[in-house]
């Protein structure tokens, strides 16, 4: 019993030493420290937004992981990261993010949120699932100097119109 106290307690001392790690860092630096963003960061550097996300902020994140990119289509992230489908690119990338901090425990009494490129995101909370749009919220609360990062499993995808 004693050593599993003594595991737990490591934890949640490495826990709580990563999370104030990753606070003195921005959203971007976060993200890509994690090491499931490659394709969110190559597609935010190919949009121009990397400068606009280490900002002052603060932002609120809904960041696709590398496996929630690969969900699409086969061939559409290559699509939207040449040059001439930045427009679109950008449209995309600015769903998925909230002007000001917004944590899960934020989320319980709203079912949208205006995002960056002024479009709604649906939220449906059901229990303690959180879904945007029809993405799930894998991991809440990521803190960064300049917002939050709430991981999702799927990339959502603007309204057209």
């Amino acid at each position: 019993m004693k050593v599993k106290s003594l595991v737990f307690a490591a934890a949640i001392t490495l826990g709580s030493s990563i999370g104030a790690f990753a606070a003195e860092k921005d959203i971007v630096d976060t993200a890509v420290e994690a090491g499931q963003f490659k394709t969110l960061a190559a597609a935010l550097k190919a949009a121009d937004l990397v400068d606009t996300l280490k900002g002052k902020g603060p932002f609120t994140v809904f960041a696709p992981t590398d496996e929630a990119f690969a969900k699409l289509p086969a061939g559409t992230v290559e699509t939207l990261l040449k040059p001439e489908n930045k427009q679109k690119l950008t449209q995309i990338l600015t769903y998925h993010v909230v002007a000001g901090k917004v944590m899960a425990a934020d989320v319980a009494g709203i079912d949208e949120a205006k995002s960056v490129n002024g479009k709604m995101i649906d939220i449906d909370v059901k229990g303690s699932t959180v879904n945007v749009n029809d993405a799930t919220v894998t991991s809440a609360d990521i803190a960064a100097s300049n917002g939050v990062i709430h991981v999702i499993d799927k990339v959502i995808m603007p309204p057209k119109g």
